[in-house]
């Protein structure tokens, strides 16, 4: 079983950064693929960027640019860093594992993230 526990949200600026953390237990964290997610209120959850086992990174346009992920093997944790937010990015951020080749995936409990002046 696959613990995920993320950190770091809160209230920021518009224009402001947060990094978010995300804390991966109970399994050999290098071999997944971890993702982050936000869902605004309102709207459905939807990918932001994925960093695979590989070290590859993909990112949602929207946030190209401003947004950074990144992971560290030997602690187990998976980074966003966010820069330059906007009030569209204010949503809960979800952290994901997944191994490749396999049909289950993991879930953290949320972090929430407000940018607002």
């Amino acid at each position: 079983q696959v613990q995920l526990v993320e950190s770091g949200g809160g209230l920021v600026q518009p224009g402001g950064s947060l990094r978010l953390s995300c804390a991966a237990s109970g399994t050999i964290f290098s071999m997944y693929h971890m993702t982050w997610y936000r869902q605004a209120p309102g709207k459905q959850r939807e990918w932001v960027a994925q960093i695979l086992t590989g070290g590859g990174t993909v990112y949602l346009d929207s946030v190209k640019g401003r947004f950074t992920i990144s992971r560290d093997n030997a602690k187990n944790v998976v980074y966003l860093q966010m820069n330059s937010l906007k009030p569209e990015d204010t949503a809960v951020y979800y952290c994901n594992a997944i191994r490749p080749g396999r049909g289950t995936d993991y879930w953290g409990q949320g972090t929430q993230v407000t940018v607002s002046s």
